[in-house]
């Protein structure tokens, strides 16, 4: 049940990010995966997948939140 809530958690942040255009790449990212033949579905739990890399960097490390880390990479994904 933990992980279900997690994961709306997560995906309720990614559809923040698309609907404020915070940061844009996210949105830039969507429309992206879904020219390369993604659902928005699986587009978004993607891009959610590296929103939680970044929450962990930062928690792991004790360090302020870095955008351009969090760019890069959803730059890389495909």
């Amino acid at each position: 049940m933990t992980n279900r809530n997690l994961n709306r958690t997560i995906l309720a942040a990614v559809d923040n990010q698309i609907r404020e255009n915070n940061p844009p790449i996210t949105r830039m990212t969507l429309e992206k995966l879904k020219k390369l033949g993604y659902t928005e579905k699986i587009a978004k739990e993607k891009i959610a997948a590296v929103l939680i890399e970044e929450i962990y960097d930062v928690m792991k490390n004790n360090a302020p939140y870095d955008e351009e880390r969090y760019s890069k990479k959803l730059r890389s994904l495909k």
